[in-house]
């Protein structure tokens, strides 16, 4: 995943950047990925971060759990709730009510729609409805340069993040551009994260992101609200680190689980995604595969003590 993060740093810049941004794009994608199959691909990356061999026979660790989901659970509403616009009707449906899910100011799946004319409120959010991690922020109409935003757009389209994760759910997503308004609290500030995550129905753990423009911490929670010690990310940390500040729960926590154990149900492991902006909630994503899999634990025990809590045959 390397190159593509550094793809994002520079396929933007002019059309001769995109351009050759995309030749190498592709020629990365068949080098690495397409002439192999899905569980080479996942037993290759595990090993080289995990440094072992994926046990998909007998998986034992929360991570080897999530790779044989990846590899083996298959449902047709799955890449509707992997879908960032998709899952809005699903959790709508699920729910009875859209109050909870964040407002879109436009979509499309043509980058040549993205201009003044279809985004018109600010500050907002572009993002693609199909892949992780790619996003941009708008202030304000002035900031924007909107030839380049349409280049982000356009190689966003284009990118097969399904071919790069190996997660199934995004394979036939109808890729689209999402707009959606910027969630903001009354400081002005974006709104903590809550993560929500699920393991056979049962609310295990909740992992926030905090003040991200601020002190930007990141702790876990249990089911009560109490600090768990432990890390659960993509960082290179090797030592889990206390939690810098004391964390409040958030006023909308009774209603997060609720909506999350209705979401829950559905799935052996999943993670839900919510905000609270000045106590109005809001539905951030749904997350089947956390990390895809290649999260790693600090301490690494607690990947074997949540992996124990997750039945594959239930």
């Amino acid at each position: 995943m390397e190159l593509s993060e550094k793809l994002r740093n520079n396929y933007w810049k002019s059309d001769l950047h995109y351009y050759a941004c995309r030749l190498i794009y592709e020629l990365w994608l068949t080098k690495n990925y397409r002439r192999f199959s899905a569980e080479t691909i996942t037993r290759r990356r595990f090993k080289q971060i995990f440094g072992r061999e994926l046990n998909l026979q007998a998986p034992t660790t929360l991570n080897e759990k999530i790779q044989w989901l990846k590899l083996n659970e298959r449902h047709d509403y799955y890449p509707i709730c992997a879908d960032k616009y998709g899952m809005k009707q699903w959790v709508t449906d699920l729910l009875g009510t859209d109050e909870y899910n964040v407002p879109v100011i436009c979509h499309t799946a043509n980058w040549r729609d993205i201009s003044p004319k279809t985004i018109t409120e600010f500050p907002c959010i572009v993002k693609p409805n199909h892949s992780s991690h790619d996003f941009i922020i708008l202030r304000s109409a002035e900031e924007v340069n909107w030839p380049q935003l349409r280049r982000r757009c356009r190689f966003w389209l284009k990118r097969d993040y399904y071919m790069e994760s190996q997660e199934w759910q995004y394979r036939d997503i109808p890729r689209q551009i999402v707009v959606e308004k910027l969630l903001v609290t009354k400081d002005g500030k974006i709104p903590n994260d809550y993560k929500l995550n699920y393991l056979n129905g049962n609310l295990e753990y909740i992992y926030v992101s905090y003040d991200r423009e601020g002190v930007n911490a990141r702790c876990v929670f249990d089911n009560d609200w109490k600090v768990l010690p432990f890390y659960w990310g993509n960082s290179k940390q090797e030592e889990y680190i206390p939690c810098p500040v004391e964390i409040p729960a958030p006023k909308s926590l009774a209603k997060m689980k609720e909506i999350g154990q209705k979401i829950a149900k559905y799935f052996k492991y999943v993670r839900v995604d919510f905000y609270d902006v000045d106590g109005r909630l809001y539905i951030g994503e749904i997350t089947l595969h956390h990390g895809g899999g290649f999260d790693r634990f600090r301490p690494q025990e607690f990947d074997a003590i949540y992996g124990a809590k997750l039945d594959l045959n239930k």
